[in-house]
Protein backbone atom coordinates (compact mmCIF):
# COMPACT_ATOMS: atom_id res chain seq x y z
CA UNK A 1 0.00 0.00 0.00
CA UNK A 2 1.30 3.45 -0.88
CA UNK A 3 2.46 5.80 1.87
CA UNK A 4 -0.02 8.19 3.44
CA UNK A 5 -0.03 11.73 2.17
CA UNK A 6 1.30 14.12 4.82
CA UNK A 7 -1.01 16.92 5.90
CA UNK A 8 -0.05 20.36 4.63
CA UNK A 9 2.36 22.01 7.11
CA UNK A 10 1.31 25.26 8.76
CA UNK A 11 2.27 28.05 6.40
CA UNK A 12 3.10 30.50 9.20
CA UNK A 13 6.20 28.57 10.35
CA UNK A 14 9.56 28.03 8.71
CA UNK A 15 12.58 25.94 9.59
CA UNK A 16 14.36 28.65 11.56
CA UNK A 17 11.41 28.79 13.97
CA UNK A 18 12.46 25.38 15.27
CA UNK A 19 16.11 26.14 15.90
CA UNK A 20 17.67 26.53 19.34
CA UNK A 21 21.14 26.59 20.86
CA UNK A 22 21.92 23.42 22.79
CA UNK A 23 25.08 23.18 24.92
CA UNK A 24 26.90 20.05 23.68
CA UNK A 25 27.38 18.75 27.21
CA UNK A 26 23.59 18.30 27.54
CA UNK A 27 23.58 15.60 24.84
CA UNK A 28 23.35 12.40 26.89
CA UNK A 29 26.01 9.87 25.93
CA UNK A 30 24.82 7.17 28.34
CA UNK A 31 21.46 6.42 29.97
CA UNK A 32 20.62 7.10 33.60
CA UNK A 33 21.76 4.40 36.01
CA UNK A 34 18.14 3.30 36.45
CA UNK A 35 15.56 3.60 33.69
CA UNK A 36 12.84 5.24 35.78
CA UNK A 37 15.32 7.51 37.58
CA UNK A 38 15.51 9.84 34.58
CA UNK A 39 14.16 13.33 35.08
CA UNK A 40 10.66 14.11 33.85
CA UNK A 41 9.65 17.63 32.91
CA UNK A 42 5.94 17.97 33.68
CA UNK A 43 4.55 20.24 30.98
CA UNK A 44 0.87 19.47 31.55
CA UNK A 45 0.21 22.85 33.15
CA UNK A 46 1.10 26.40 32.12
CA UNK A 47 4.36 26.33 34.10
CA UNK A 48 6.96 23.52 33.93
CA UNK A 49 7.42 21.31 37.01
CA UNK A 50 10.48 19.17 37.76
CA UNK A 51 9.77 15.53 38.49
CA UNK A 52 11.36 12.09 38.22
CA UNK A 53 10.09 9.60 35.67
CA UNK A 54 8.94 7.16 38.34
CA UNK A 55 6.42 9.89 39.36
CA UNK A 56 4.46 9.16 36.17
CA UNK A 57 1.63 7.18 37.85
CA UNK A 58 0.85 10.25 39.97
CA UNK A 59 0.36 12.32 36.81
CA UNK A 60 -2.01 9.92 35.08
CA UNK A 61 -5.52 8.84 35.97
CA UNK A 62 -7.25 5.50 36.34
CA UNK A 63 -8.92 4.83 33.01
CA UNK A 64 -6.16 6.42 30.93
CA UNK A 65 -4.66 4.22 28.21
CA UNK A 66 -0.88 4.12 27.69
CA UNK A 67 0.04 3.06 24.16
CA UNK A 68 3.55 1.67 23.62
CA UNK A 69 5.60 0.94 20.51
CA UNK A 70 6.73 -2.69 20.88
CA UNK A 71 9.32 -2.54 18.10
CA UNK A 72 12.67 -4.18 18.81
CA UNK A 73 15.95 -2.57 17.73
CA UNK A 74 18.02 -4.91 15.57
CA UNK A 75 21.82 -4.88 15.42
CA UNK A 76 21.52 -3.17 12.09
CA UNK A 77 25.05 -1.81 11.59
CA UNK A 78 27.54 -4.02 9.73
CA UNK A 79 31.20 -3.55 8.85
CA UNK A 80 32.92 -5.35 6.03
CA UNK A 81 34.64 -4.98 2.69
CA UNK A 82 34.08 -5.25 -1.04
CA UNK A 83 35.72 -7.88 -3.21
CA UNK A 84 38.34 -5.24 -4.07
CA UNK A 85 39.21 -4.96 -0.40
CA UNK A 86 37.70 -1.50 0.10
CA UNK A 87 35.99 -0.91 3.43
CA UNK A 88 32.21 -0.83 3.52
CA UNK A 89 29.66 -0.02 6.21
CA UNK A 90 25.98 -0.93 5.97
CA UNK A 91 22.95 0.05 8.00
CA UNK A 92 20.04 -2.29 7.37
CA UNK A 93 16.86 -0.21 7.19
CA UNK A 94 14.28 -2.85 6.39
CA UNK A 95 14.20 -6.66 6.29
CA UNK A 96 12.41 -8.16 3.27
CA UNK A 97 11.40 -11.71 2.32
CA UNK A 98 13.85 -14.15 0.68
CA UNK A 99 16.86 -13.08 2.81
CA UNK A 100 16.76 -9.60 1.23
CA UNK A 101 17.09 -6.18 2.85
CA UNK A 102 17.10 -2.49 2.07
CA UNK A 103 20.25 -0.91 3.48
CA UNK A 104 22.23 2.31 3.51
CA UNK A 105 25.76 1.52 2.32
CA UNK A 106 28.84 3.70 2.77
CA UNK A 107 32.06 3.07 0.86
CA UNK A 108 34.62 5.02 -1.15
CA UNK A 109 32.83 3.96 -4.35
CA UNK A 110 29.27 2.71 -4.50
CA UNK A 111 29.10 -1.06 -4.99
CA UNK A 112 27.59 -2.08 -8.31
CA UNK A 113 24.71 -4.51 -8.90
CA UNK A 114 26.00 -8.05 -9.08
CA UNK A 115 28.95 -7.39 -6.79
CA UNK A 116 29.46 -9.13 -3.45
CA UNK A 117 30.03 -7.58 -0.04
CA UNK A 118 31.66 -9.52 2.80
CA UNK A 119 30.50 -8.58 6.30
CA UNK A 120 32.28 -9.33 9.59
CA UNK A 121 34.41 -11.88 7.71
CA UNK A 122 31.44 -14.16 8.29
CA UNK A 123 28.86 -13.92 5.48
CA UNK A 124 28.30 -12.48 2.01
CA UNK A 125 25.66 -10.17 0.61
CA UNK A 126 24.90 -9.76 -3.09
CA UNK A 127 24.12 -6.26 -4.36
CA UNK A 128 20.87 -6.47 -6.35
CA UNK A 129 20.37 -2.79 -7.14
CA UNK A 130 19.15 0.51 -5.71
CA UNK A 131 15.75 1.72 -4.51
CA UNK A 132 13.84 1.32 -1.27
CA UNK A 133 11.37 3.59 0.51
CA UNK A 134 13.48 6.68 -0.16
CA UNK A 135 14.85 5.54 -3.52
CA UNK A 136 18.48 5.76 -2.46
CA UNK A 137 19.07 2.56 -0.53
CA UNK A 138 20.85 -0.59 -1.65
CA UNK A 139 18.94 -3.79 -2.28
CA UNK A 140 20.98 -6.65 -0.82
CA UNK A 141 20.47 -10.39 -0.58
CA UNK A 142 22.13 -12.03 2.43
CA UNK A 143 23.46 -15.58 2.39
CA UNK A 144 21.17 -16.47 5.30
CA UNK A 145 18.37 -15.14 7.48
CA UNK A 146 19.06 -11.41 7.95
CA UNK A 147 17.76 -11.18 11.53
CA UNK A 148 19.90 -14.12 12.62
CA UNK A 149 23.00 -12.80 10.89
CA UNK A 150 22.52 -9.30 12.29
CA UNK A 151 22.09 -10.63 15.82
CA UNK A 152 25.30 -12.64 15.46
CA UNK A 153 27.49 -10.14 13.62
CA UNK A 154 25.85 -6.70 13.73
CA UNK A 155 26.31 -3.71 16.01
CA UNK A 156 23.76 -1.63 17.90
CA UNK A 157 22.91 1.31 15.58
CA UNK A 158 23.49 4.10 18.06
CA UNK A 159 22.41 7.58 16.89
CA UNK A 160 25.01 9.81 15.19
CA UNK A 161 25.24 12.18 18.19
CA UNK A 162 26.35 9.38 20.54
CA UNK A 163 30.12 9.38 20.21
CA UNK A 164 31.13 6.01 21.68
CA UNK A 165 31.01 2.76 19.74
CA UNK A 166 28.34 0.34 20.89
CA UNK A 167 29.11 -1.47 24.11
CA UNK A 168 27.53 -4.39 25.95
CA UNK A 169 25.45 -1.98 28.05
CA UNK A 170 23.97 -0.48 24.87
CA UNK A 171 22.66 -3.90 23.83
CA UNK A 172 20.45 -3.84 26.92
CA UNK A 173 19.73 -0.15 27.45
CA UNK A 174 19.09 0.94 23.82
CA UNK A 175 16.07 -1.39 23.95
CA UNK A 176 12.77 -1.18 25.80
CA UNK A 177 11.95 -3.81 28.43
CA UNK A 178 8.92 -4.92 26.38
CA UNK A 179 10.49 -4.91 22.89
CA UNK A 180 9.08 -7.89 20.98
CA UNK A 181 8.86 -7.23 17.23
CA UNK A 182 12.30 -6.89 15.57
CA UNK A 183 12.80 -4.36 12.81
CA UNK A 184 13.77 -0.92 14.16
CA UNK A 185 17.14 0.76 13.58
CA UNK A 186 16.48 3.33 16.31
CA UNK A 187 14.83 2.92 19.68
CA UNK A 188 11.45 4.41 20.61
CA UNK A 189 13.32 6.43 23.21
CA UNK A 190 10.47 7.70 25.40
CA UNK A 191 9.76 4.07 26.30
CA UNK A 192 13.34 3.48 27.49
CA UNK A 193 12.39 5.04 30.84
CA UNK A 194 9.91 2.29 31.74
CA UNK A 195 10.99 -0.64 33.92
CA UNK A 196 9.01 -3.59 35.27
CA UNK A 197 8.38 -1.95 38.64
CA UNK A 198 6.94 1.19 37.04
CA UNK A 199 4.73 -0.85 34.72
CA UNK A 200 3.39 -2.75 37.73
CA UNK A 201 2.57 0.51 39.57
CA UNK A 202 0.73 1.86 36.53
CA UNK A 203 -1.32 -1.32 36.29
CA UNK A 204 -2.14 -1.22 40.00
CA UNK A 205 -3.52 2.30 39.59
CA UNK A 206 -5.93 1.16 36.88
CA UNK A 207 -4.02 2.62 33.93
CA UNK A 208 -4.47 0.36 30.93
CA UNK A 209 -1.88 -0.39 28.25
CA UNK A 210 -1.95 -1.27 24.57
CA UNK A 211 0.67 -1.67 21.84
CA UNK A 212 1.40 -0.70 18.27
CA UNK A 213 4.45 -1.47 16.15
CA UNK A 214 6.35 1.15 14.19
CA UNK A 215 9.81 0.17 12.98
CA UNK A 216 11.79 3.36 13.49
CA UNK A 217 14.04 4.12 10.51
CA UNK A 218 17.29 6.00 10.20
CA UNK A 219 15.37 8.84 8.60
CA UNK A 220 14.28 9.93 12.06
CA UNK A 221 17.74 11.51 12.45
CA UNK A 222 17.71 13.29 9.08
CA UNK A 223 17.57 17.09 9.38
CA UNK A 224 15.08 19.19 7.51
CA UNK A 225 17.04 20.99 4.79
CA UNK A 226 14.40 23.31 3.33
CA UNK A 227 13.16 26.50 4.98
CA UNK A 228 9.69 26.06 3.50
CA UNK A 229 8.26 23.13 5.48
CA UNK A 230 5.83 22.31 2.68
CA UNK A 231 8.82 21.27 0.54
CA UNK A 232 10.15 18.71 3.04
CA UNK A 233 9.87 15.08 1.97
CA UNK A 234 9.23 12.94 5.01
CA UNK A 235 10.89 9.52 5.39
CA UNK A 236 8.66 6.45 5.30
CA UNK A 237 8.27 3.90 8.10
CA UNK A 238 6.22 0.70 8.44
CA UNK A 239 3.67 0.42 11.22
CA UNK A 240 0.93 -1.88 12.48
CA UNK A 241 -2.03 -1.07 14.71
CA UNK A 242 -3.74 -4.25 16.00
CA UNK A 243 -7.52 -4.50 16.19
CA UNK A 244 -7.21 -5.01 19.96
CA UNK A 245 -5.52 -1.61 20.29
CA UNK A 246 -8.22 0.06 18.21
CA UNK A 247 -10.86 -1.49 20.48
CA UNK A 248 -9.01 -0.33 23.61
CA UNK A 249 -8.75 3.22 22.27
CA UNK A 250 -12.42 3.34 21.32
CA UNK A 251 -13.43 2.04 24.78
CA UNK A 252 -11.13 4.51 26.56
CA UNK A 253 -12.46 7.46 24.61
CA UNK A 254 -16.06 6.38 25.22
CA UNK A 255 -15.40 6.18 28.97
CA UNK A 256 -13.80 9.63 29.08
CA UNK A 257 -10.21 8.41 29.52
CA UNK A 258 -7.16 9.87 27.83
CA UNK A 259 -4.95 8.28 25.19
CA UNK A 260 -1.35 8.66 26.34
CA UNK A 261 1.16 8.07 23.58
CA UNK A 262 4.53 6.78 24.77
CA UNK A 263 6.76 8.50 22.25
CA UNK A 264 6.46 10.23 18.91
CA UNK A 265 6.69 6.94 17.01
CA UNK A 266 3.55 5.63 18.72
CA UNK A 267 1.84 8.94 17.99
CA UNK A 268 2.80 8.75 14.31
CA UNK A 269 1.34 5.26 14.05
CA UNK A 270 -1.91 6.18 15.79
CA UNK A 271 -2.53 9.40 13.89
CA UNK A 272 -1.59 7.71 10.60
CA UNK A 273 -4.15 4.99 11.33
CA UNK A 274 -6.73 7.72 11.96
CA UNK A 275 -6.22 9.02 8.42
CA UNK A 276 -7.60 5.71 7.10
CA UNK A 277 -10.49 5.34 9.53
CA UNK A 278 -14.06 4.73 8.53
CA UNK A 279 -16.55 7.44 9.59
CA UNK A 280 -17.76 5.24 12.45
CA UNK A 281 -14.26 4.73 13.87
CA UNK A 282 -11.54 6.88 15.39
CA UNK A 283 -8.76 4.92 13.70
CA UNK A 284 -8.32 1.88 11.48
CA UNK A 285 -6.51 -1.35 12.34
CA UNK A 286 -3.90 -2.73 9.95
CA UNK A 287 -0.39 -2.42 8.58
CA UNK A 288 1.01 0.05 6.07
CA UNK A 289 3.77 2.59 5.47
CA UNK A 290 3.46 6.15 6.67
CA UNK A 291 5.24 9.36 5.78
CA UNK A 292 2.97 11.56 7.87
CA UNK A 293 4.45 14.99 8.61
CA UNK A 294 2.92 16.56 11.73
CA UNK A 295 3.41 20.30 12.16
CA UNK A 296 1.54 23.08 14.02
CA UNK A 297 -2.07 23.17 12.90
CA UNK A 298 -2.40 19.39 12.72
CA UNK A 299 -5.76 18.02 13.89
CA UNK A 300 -5.05 15.25 16.40
CA UNK A 301 -7.80 12.65 16.34
CA UNK A 302 -6.40 10.02 18.73
CA UNK A 303 -3.66 11.22 21.09
CA UNK A 304 -4.39 13.44 24.10
CA UNK A 305 -1.12 13.22 26.08
CA UNK A 306 2.46 12.57 24.93
CA UNK A 307 5.51 11.27 26.78
CA UNK A 308 8.59 12.21 24.78
CA UNK A 309 12.32 12.87 25.07
CA UNK A 310 13.91 16.17 24.03
CA UNK A 311 14.56 16.38 20.29
CA UNK A 312 17.12 17.84 17.89
CA UNK A 313 16.90 21.45 16.72
CA UNK A 314 15.12 21.85 13.37
CA UNK A 315 13.83 18.26 13.53
CA UNK A 316 10.45 16.97 12.40
CA UNK A 317 9.95 15.56 15.90
CA UNK A 318 10.29 19.01 17.44
CA UNK A 319 7.65 20.20 14.97
CA UNK A 320 5.40 17.33 16.08
CA UNK A 321 5.80 18.34 19.73
CA UNK A 322 4.92 21.93 18.82
CA UNK A 323 1.82 20.73 17.00
CA UNK A 324 0.55 18.92 20.10
CA UNK A 325 1.37 21.31 22.94
CA UNK A 326 1.54 24.61 21.06
CA UNK A 327 4.55 26.41 19.61
CA UNK A 328 5.00 28.95 22.40
CA UNK A 329 4.64 26.30 25.11
CA UNK A 330 7.23 24.15 23.35
CA UNK A 331 9.70 27.05 23.30
CA UNK A 332 9.05 27.70 26.98
CA UNK A 333 9.60 24.05 27.94
CA UNK A 334 12.81 23.71 25.92
CA UNK A 335 14.26 26.94 27.29
CA UNK A 336 13.48 25.76 30.82
CA UNK A 337 14.97 22.32 30.14
CA UNK A 338 18.22 23.86 28.94
CA UNK A 339 18.40 26.25 31.91
CA UNK A 340 17.77 23.37 34.34
CA UNK A 341 20.33 21.15 32.63
CA UNK A 342 18.02 18.39 31.48
CA UNK A 343 19.70 15.69 29.38
CA UNK A 344 18.77 15.64 25.70
CA UNK A 345 18.09 13.12 22.93
CA UNK A 346 17.92 9.32 22.94
CA UNK A 347 19.59 8.58 26.29
CA UNK A 348 18.31 11.78 27.86
CA UNK A 349 15.39 12.82 30.05
CA UNK A 350 11.69 13.01 29.19
CA UNK A 351 8.79 15.40 29.32
CA UNK A 352 5.01 15.03 29.58
CA UNK A 353 2.75 17.29 27.51
CA UNK A 354 -0.88 17.43 26.38
CA UNK A 355 -2.87 19.10 23.66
Amino acid sequence: MSPTLPPTPAACYCLSDFNFELPPELIAQHPAAERSASRLLDGLGPQPVDRVFRDLPDLLQAGDLLVFNNTRVIKARLYGHKASGGAVEALVERVLPNHEVWAHVRSSKSPKPGSTLRFANAFDAEVLGRGGPDGGMFHLRFSGDPLTLLEQHGHVPLPPYITHTDEEDDVRRYQTVFASTPGAVAAPTAALHFDEALLARLKAKGIQTAEVTLHVGAGTFQPVRVDNLAEHKMHSEWFDVPASTVAAIQATKAAGGRIVSVGTTTLRALESAALHAQPSQILDAGSRDTDIFITPGFNFKVVDVLITNFHLPKSTLLMLVSALTGYEHMRQLYQYAIEQRYRFFSYGDAMLIQK
